[in-house]
């Protein structure tokens, strides 16, 4: 089979797994019984529902600063992918990296850049936790897959847990050279993504399924943009043998 091919299988699977995972948050409603086992402070939240003083775990540390400082990491890899792309148009070394450092950005500025915070943030209208009834909100509660009412910013999937997770950027263009360093990109992004994710969940702010979604699109999103850039290890012997 080829790299092409094993490339879209896994991509494939890991879709499955997404679905698969969505379902058993639905039967179970776990989206709601994870968020209602948060400490709330009932007193703030009777007087400012859509506050994230009212969930003060979420403001403690560390999960304050993991919200804070989310972005950071992904755009220290964009900057210096950037400076790669630019440098490789005048130092021939780094011509081999062009592609790769495009990749990066490209990944970066389509992953949790437009799909999430621009697309489906924008459109799909889901409250938040702390914007729900059940909460003292106004909002009901939808599913992932419902159209809410919530308008503009709302909470799927989160945007900080998908520019955390968006660590991972380095895992698919350096998984056929150096596999221990891309994998070690590869468990940074998915654990960075998962502590964001549960800092924005005690915050009022995420439900579970907004996490898992962060981050499933994020993979799927760089898989295929990996494979429609051809960025596999074949590509690369082809390019030596031409060389």
């Amino acid at each position: 089979m080829s790299t092409r091919k094993k490339r879209l299988l896994e991509l494939a699977l890991t879709a499955l797994f997404l679905l698969l995972a969505s379902a058993a948050l639905w039967f179970t409603d776990a989206d709601r019984l994870i968020i209602s086992l948060v400490p709330r402070d009932l007193a703030i939240a009777a007087a400012q529902s859509d506050s994230s003083r009212a969930w003060p775990v979420g403001n403690l540390f560390p999960w304050q600063q993991l919200y804070k400082w989310a972005p950071v990491p992904a755009l220290v890899i964009a900057v210096a992918a950037l400076a790669v792309l630019l440098a490789s148009f005048f130092t021939a070394k780094l011509t081999q990296w062009r592609r790769k450092a495009a990749f990066i950005i490209l990944f970066i500025a389509l992953g949790p850049g437009l799909t999430v915070n621009i697309v489906l943030k924008e459109q799909v209208g889901r409250a938040r936790p702390r914007e729900i009834v059940e909460f003292g909100g106004s909002h009901q509660f939808t599913q992932f897959w419902q159209p809410g009412e919530a308008g503009t910013n709302s909470s799927f999937p989160s945007g900080h847990a998908a520019i955390a997770f968006a660590v991972m950027a380095p895992w698919f263009v350096l998984r056929d050279e150096e596999l221990k360093t891309a994998a070690g990109f590869l468990a940074a992004g998915l654990v960075f993504g998962v502590l964001v994710g549960i800092a924005r969940i005690l915050q009022g702010g995420h439900f579970a399924s907004d996490v898992l979604w962060a981050g499933g699109l994020l993979y799927l999103i760089g898989g295929l943009l990996a494979v429609l850039m051809n960025l596999s290890k074949e590509r690369s012997a082809a390019l030596q043998v031409e060389a």
